[in-house]
C-alpha cells in the first residue's frame, strides 16, 4: 500500500448515527406520582396501532414498542402496575386518566 494514499469515508449526516440504536430512556431512583402520571401520558400516547407494515407507535409510526411507550410501562411496572392495569389505561385511551390504586404491599412478619 502506498503511504501517500488514504480511504476515505463519508462522515455520517449531521445529528445522526449510523446503525446505532437509541439507548433507552433512564428511569428515575424512585417513582413519584409525577413520574408515574407522565407514564400514563408516555403509554396512552404512544400505544400500538395497527398499519400495513406491522405494528407502530400511534404517535410518531415508529416499531411499537418505542422508547417513550417501553419507558412508561416500566416506570407503571416500578409503581406496582400490572400487564392488565397498563392495558386497561392503553384501552381507555386517556392521557390523563388517574392510576388505579397502588396495590397493597405485603406485611413483613417478624421471625420469634
Amino acid at each position: 500500500m502506498n503511504s501517500s494514499s488514504s480511504t476515505v469515508r463519508p462522515a455520517p449526516p449531521t445529528g445522526e448515527r449510523s446503525r446505532v440504536g437509541l439507548r433507552e430512556i433512564p428511569l428515575p431512583p424512585y417513582v413519584t406520582a409525577e413520574d408515574a402520571q407522565f407514564a400514563v401520558r408516555a403509554v396512552v400516547v404512544h400505544a400500538p396501532r395497527r398499519w400495513s407494515g406491522g405494528t407502530v407507535c400511534r404517535n410518531d409510526a415508529s416499531p411499537h414498542p418505542c422508547r417513550l411507550h417501553r419507558w412508561g410501562t416500566r416506570v407503571l411496572a416500578l409503581r406496582g402496575l400490572h400487564d392488565a392495569d397498563i392495558a386497561a389505561l392503553i384501552e381507555r385511551g386517556d392521557p390523563a386518566a388517574p392510576l388505579p390504586p397502588r396495590p397493597p404491599r405485603p406485611e413483613r412478619r417478624e421471625e420469634p
